[in-house]
């Protein structure tokens, strides 16, 4: 066992915070059990990137369970926990990761999975593949094809898909409907706030709530908004996400005019300078930003921070920037992704269907071994309703199904 980690001393901690998720998280357990005894990641190698906390060690022990020797890292420096980094250590998995990396640091963790070979690739932004792809070809030869988590990271396949770039089958986890429809509606919006709540520790009811980008999580933020009492403002660039929001009861407008009225400003976008010093220069004395997409470029700091004349600390992980005109402008968590980097992530509940589909999707790619014809793959139909079909068990409820006459009608164009 190899890793790199701040302290292992931690590990009982982070048990138990392993412990409470694996608790509430009822379809991954149930796929525990499955992999211990068939185990289809014997002798395979898996390289993981995704925000190393509970429910992120919970599924690493999931695959290891299936016989996979794991090699993990966290997907952004402010997100990794250091106790549930030793708690994985300390049950014989391999980690590379500490809260508060440098970029120097977080780069030698990220080559260090990557450099143990590794036969399947879970990534959460693209990182991982990126990296084997332009740093390590050499190791390419070995991936059987890997699994994608966020909306950020599909983009970058996408691309380097259309240039012809990627060079293994890689399953589009994030689109799936067990992981878009609740991941990124209900975790998104309630990790958010929770994020924001617990770190200003101020009211949201009777506040302008400035939300960029009306995608899933955008809607999730916002609505969770509407549900705290906030008036909310919407900004998108697509036409018809805009008159989702104006239906969906929202006020629409551009950014420059929002940024004048608005007292949280939350990006959900994942596109880069959403928020940038036009912005900075009209916002109210006291507004607060923050990001949640994937990468923390949603909010200009830098820019912010060339046209600041002080900036300080004003509570735990919020840093005020004092502009010219006097005013202090207020960012959580440095821009990184506020959920994580000022709070745990999503509930157990949500993360244990994403990551059941993560698990199932690992399995896929076992199964299919070189069957492939194309290298962007959907997660198949059966797994989503699997997994769906698993939760609705869980939760004691049972629903409706088709009798032959209606499946005849339904796949009939006769009345």
């Amino acid at each position: 066992m190899i890793s790199e980690i701040r302290c292992e001393e931690l590990w009982e901690s982070g048990k138990r915070k392993i412990d409470w998720v694996k608790q509430n998280m009822d379809l991954l357990r149930s796929i525990e059990e499955e992999f211990a005894e068939t185990k289809p990641f014997k002798g395979l190698k898996i390289a993981l990137s995704i925000h190393l906390e509970a429910k992120t060690a919970y599924l690493c022990k999931v695959l290891a369970s299936g016989g996979a020797e794991m090699f993990i890292t966290g997907s952004n420096p402010l997100s990794t926990q250091d106790d549930v980094a030793a708690a994985l250590v300390h049950d014989g998995l391999n980690v590379f990761a500490w809260h508060g990396a440098t970029d120097e640091e977080y780069e030698r963790h990220t080559s260090k999975v990557i450099e143990a070979g590794p036969n399947i690739i879970i990534d959460d932004g693209g990182d991982l593949v990126n990296l084997i792809h332009g740093k390590y070809p050499e190791k390419i030869h070995d991936v059987i094809g890997g699994c994608e988590e966020t909306t950020t990271g599909i983009i970058r396949l996408i691309a380097m898909n259309r240039e012809n770039k990627l060079k293994f089958p890689m399953v589009l986890v994030n689109n799936a409907k067990c992981k878009y429809l609740f991941d990124n509606r209900y975790g998104t919006g309630q990790s958010v706030w929770d994020g924001i709540n617990r770190t200003t520790n101020l009211i949201v009811a009777g506040k302008n709530v400035v939300v960029a980008g009306y995608g899933w999580c955008g809607k999730g933020v916002a609505m969770r908004a509407k549900g705290l009492g906030a008036s909310v403002i919407v900004t998108e660039i697509d036409p018809i996400k805009a008159m989702e929001a104006v239906m969906d009861g929202f006020k629409v407008m551009k950014m420059e005019e929002a940024a004048k009225i608005g007292d949280f400003f939350i990006t959900v976008t994942g596109c880069r300078d959403v928020i940038t010093k036009n912005s900075f220069e009209v916002m109210k004395d006291g507004a607060i930003l923050c990001n949640a997409g994937h990468f923390d470029v949603e909010v200009d700091v830098k820019g912010l921070k060339e046209i600041a004349v002080e900036e300080k600390p004003a509570r735990d992980n919020i840093m005020g920037y004092k502009l010219e005109n006097g005013k202090f402008i207020y960012v959580i968590g440095e821009g990184r992704l506020v959920n994580l980097a000022a709070g745990d992530g999503h509930p157990a509940e949500i993360m244990d269907m994403s990551f059941a589909i993560q698990a199932l999707s690992a399995l896929y790619l076992v199964k299919n071994k070189g069957s492939f014809d194309k290298n962007i793959i959907y997660v198949p139909d059966e797994i989503d309703k699997e997994v769906s079909k698993r939760k609705l068990k869980f939760w004691n409820l049972e629903i409706d199904e088709l009798t032959e006459t209606q499946k005849k009608y339904l796949n009939s164009w006769e009345v």
